[in-house]
């Protein structure tokens, strides 16, 4: 492993272990420097589970760094080369066109995490454009990268905002900012395939070791070590999916070079939580045909693993049809994986038991008599929690257009729930009070970007770190939108 520090003894991001990969996977790539940074939000609760100390990432100097200066001269940041699908269409060379990375830092367990500057300004991968990003957009994927770690499903993390000093002209003039994030691999889909595309079968094999021996170490000394990696990429994107869509989240741009390698959810763009629940709900302007609506999203993923599984068929056997057969058999893992991830999931967020093809019928019921009735997604299951727990079901009834069609839904559910203190701390663990709500984060985003005030934003944090245990200081934020506040899209902000 390449090692090198960054610029002093005390600087925490010690190492750069991307200079491991292939020739060709990455370049040098310098940050632009901001010409008035400042630091307007460091995630010291993220400092702090990492078992990091805070104070360089407080300092003058991490903040040099963090804005784009001071890159090390014997060790410079580096640009990641990536292609991808992007809406079903091949683009050959992609890469972080507006991100630098930084290198790894160690937390207290001994993981290397990334940290990667993004907005930093252009790379020899920006394809014409500026490398900056808004505030706007660094907010909102602040927001929604840690509310997805409230919920406890895997993601990238947002470890500080960076003010620039510096205008964006986009649809019209942003303040500029950077986000510094953190992921366990900024790999993708998209880096194998940019790999199996331009460089030698020798250079897919150094990826794929370096993917295994970084992220998937138990696989190191397996027979069968690139088929196990297909096979721990498939079961990772079949829990992520899974996850996403018990939570009403539509991801937006779910293209090949957006799939995470390690199944976290990376690059939030034009995502959105849902209101009221429509199976084949889309946020995204730019999703014009509804590919990555919410209903579509596992089909779309099983595609992505197609492609990821075409990257590495000279590994899995030499013979292209030995290979095929053990791509297909790796690849046939994510229906069932899949389908079992997401009905043990509405099962807890119903607090069921019994037969499990019972129980998955009537939440099929469930989720068609909600999309029939237009039933707020969160709402519904926080008010269910709440009934489960002896509250009346006065408000849970409200929420049905037909009072009947309610009333005959909740004795069905009666019939079949289970009772009992476990079964409602597994329904409350389920079912969030509180969601990254379109509506607010847009709030929260206006209040910053037009006048300043980052109040809403940090109080929206405060109430997504804990997002099962609302307090009642926070409960206005729990509420769907009024029809004046509907954001009925969500833009890529890049």
């Amino acid at each position: 492993m390449n090692i090198n520090p960054l610029g002093s003894s005390n600087n925490p991001i010690a190492y750069q272990h991307y200079r491991d990969l292939p020739k060709g996977m990455f370049v040098e790539s310098e940050p632009s420097s901001s010409p008035v940074p400042t630091l307007i939000e460091l995630n010291r609760t993220l400092l702090e589970q990492l078992g990091i100390d805070e104070s360089w990432f407080s300092s003058d100097q991490g903040l040099t760094v963090l804005s784009g200066g001071g890159a090390p001269t014997d060790n410079p940041p580096i640009a990641m080369a990536y292609g991808g699908h992007q809406f079903g269409h091949w683009a050959p060379l992609l890469g972080d066109g507006r991100a630098h990375m930084l290198g790894q830092v160690v937390a207290a367990n001994g993981a290397l995490l990334d940290v990667q500057l993004k907005g930093s300004g252009r790379t020899q991968f920006s394809r014409g454009g500026d490398g900056r990003a808004t505030l706007g957009s660094v907010l909102r994927e602040y927001l929604i990268s840690e509310a997805m770690a409230g919920l406890g499903i895997p993601t990238t993390r947002s470890l500080a905002m960076v003010g620039t000093g510096e205008k964006v002209m986009r649809e019209r003039v942003f303040p500029g900012a950077i986000l510094v994030r953190t992921a366990s691999s900024h790999l993708r889909v998209g880096s194998f395939q940019y790999a199996s595309a331009n460089l030698d079968e020798h250079s897919m094999r150094a990826l794929s070791d370096f993917v295994i021996a970084t992220n998937f170490p138990d696989l190191v000394q397996a027979s069968d070590k690139y088929q196990g990696l297909l096979n721990v990429v498939v079961e990772r994107q079949a829990s992520l999916i899974a996850q996403w869509m018990l939570v009403g989240f539509i991801h937006g741009v779910m293209n090949t070079d957006n799939t995470s390698i390690v199944g976290e959810t990376i690059d939030y763009g034009p995502c959105a939580f849902m209101d009221e629940f429509l199976p084949d709900k889309v946020f995204s302007s730019i999703d014009q045909l509804g590919r990555y609506a919410w209903d579509k999203q596992p089909g779309i993923a099983y595609w992505n693993l197609m492609q990821f599984a075409g990257t590495l068929l000279p590994l899995l056997h030499v013979t292209l049809a030995e290979a095929e057969t053990l791509a297909e058999q790796s690849l046939s893992q994510f229906v069932p994986l899949f389908k079992n991830a997401f009905q043990s999931g509405m099962r807890r967020k119903l607090g069921l038991e019994g037969d499990a093809e019972v129980m998955a019928k009537f939440s099929d019921r469930t989720l068609l008599t909600m999309a029939e009735n237009g039933i707020d997604f969160t709402v519904f299951f926080d008010q269910l929690t709440k009934v489960a727990g002896g509250e009346t079901d006065e408000q849970l009834l409200d929420l049905f257009e037909d009072s009947s069609v309610g009333r005959a839904w909740i004795a069905q559910w009666q019939a079949h729930r289970s009772e009992g203190v476990a079964t409602l701390a597994t329904m409350r663990g389920a079912n969030p009070a509180v969601i990254a709500r379109n509506h607010r984060v847009e709030q929260a985003i206006e209040a910053a970007v037009d006048h300043d005030d980052f109040e809403p934003f940090r109080r929206m944090c405060r109430a997504l770190a804990r997002p099962f245990n609302l307090e009642q200081s926070g409960r206005e934020l729990q509420n769907p939108p009024q029809r004046e506040e509907r954001v009925t899209q969500t833009f890529c902000g890049t």
